[in-house]
């Protein structure tokens, strides 16, 4: 038999297990639950004292009232229709799983475990079938250090500090090796943490490399052998450009791909003949595209973004777009058109 002192945690469990809004709970199923679950014996009067002991002490327990006469004849107020509001609602809870379901970084035994643990935030009553859902394949090599590096630069951020770690690349043995100096020596990154944000089904850090006085964005999982550091964090509003600090909106709206560097002013021409290509330039940029020159085959699009993501997306949707300015983009862009023609016709298919 468990203590009698128990009680109380034990009913808590039984709500947060059994209960919410839509399945409520009567003082019999609780005590039902309290002998099938943790084998006690307990009446009612001592149900209730529990659970009025519960909702004094501040839990969001809810409960509604019903008036009996009692066996002298009056008038009482028995509660009843017991349940305690989760945290989360099923709506959040299923956008969360939703959320790690399609993430491409997290490998499907660490997925399947989140999962689990996010059903347990609401009660056992919260349904989400995941049989006809599929998540990317699990091909991609794991980085088991992925959730610690999380942990340190959280703790890092919170408490303003430094952190270093290694950088990696993958060979072809789907390895992450730790990049060098050209002295054979591991290179060692030192920065200032600033945010961690998800872009592109993965997390980046948004940070300062202590040496330079600018912003770097980094994969978290091609980041190893993390460590925090003693020395306080360069505060974000010291860096150029940054003296109002990050707007991270902004930020996020002209680094499509995550890559560092400066952002420029872009126009582009996009072909309407390809009716999803309005879409696209929206789900890309979003209101930090500018439509002009309008016609009813065409319209330049003008973007302030990150000039190097900006060539990976253009050649992307180089079939409907076109790049107007700046004239270097035009030119890099032009010279891997060539290069690839050159590429396609010399390299033959041998099938």
């Amino acid at each position: 038999m468990q203590p009698k002192k128990m009680i109380i945690v034990y009913i808590l469990d039984i709500l947060r297990r059994y209960s919410d809004e839509e399945h409520r709970l009567e003082q019999k199923d609780i005590i039902r639950y309290l002998e099938q679950d943790y084998e006690m014996l307990v009446d009612r009067k001592s149900v209730k004292r529990n659970l009025m002991d519960l909702v004094d002490s501040g839990y969001d327990i809810e409960y509604s009232e019903r008036t009996r006469i009692n066996n002298r004849g009056m008038e009482e107020m028995i509660p009843g229709g017991w349940y305690i509001n989760h945290d989360f609602t099923d709506g959040e809870l299923k956008m969360l799983i939703e959320s790690v379901l399609f993430s491409k970084h997290i490998p499907t035994k660490q997925c399947q475990r989140l999962i689990r643990k996010i059903k347990d935030l609401s009660s056992s009553h919260f349904c989400f079938p995941t049989d006809n859902i599929t998540t990317f394949p699990d091909t991609g090599p794991e980085n088991k250090e992925l959730f610690y590096t999380m942990e340190i630069l959280n703790e890092a951020i919170s408490t303003n500090k430094q952190v270093s770690f290694y950088y990696n690349d993958y060979d072809m043995n789907y390895q992450l090796q730790p990049r060098k100096r050209e002295t054979g020596e591991l290179r060692i990154y030192r920065i200032n943490p600033y945010q961690i944000v998800a872009a592109n089904g993965r997390f980046y850090l948004i940070c300062n490399y202590d040496k330079y006085d600018g912003l770097s964005d980094y994969r978290l999982d091609r980041i190893t052998g993390i460590k925090l550091q003693e020395t306080s964090a360069k505060p974000i509003k010291s860096l150029h450009g940054f003296e109002n600090g990050l707007d991270l909106s902004r930020y996020m709206a002209e680094h499509i791909y995550m890559f560092s560097g400066d952002s420029v002013r872009v126009k582009f021409l996009a072909d309407l003949h390809d009716r999803s290509i309005v879409g696209e330039i929206i789900d890309w940029f979003g209101r930090n595209a500018v439509f002009l020159n309008t016609t009813a085959d065409t319209a330049e699009v003008s973007v302030r973004v990150n000039e190097g993501a900006m060539f990976y997306w253009a050649m992307q949707y180089g079939c409907s777009v076109t790049v107007l300015e700046p004239e270097s983009l035009r030119n890099k862009i032009a010279i891997a058109v060539c290069r690839m023609q050159t590429s396609y016709l010399t390299q033959r298919s041998t099938v």
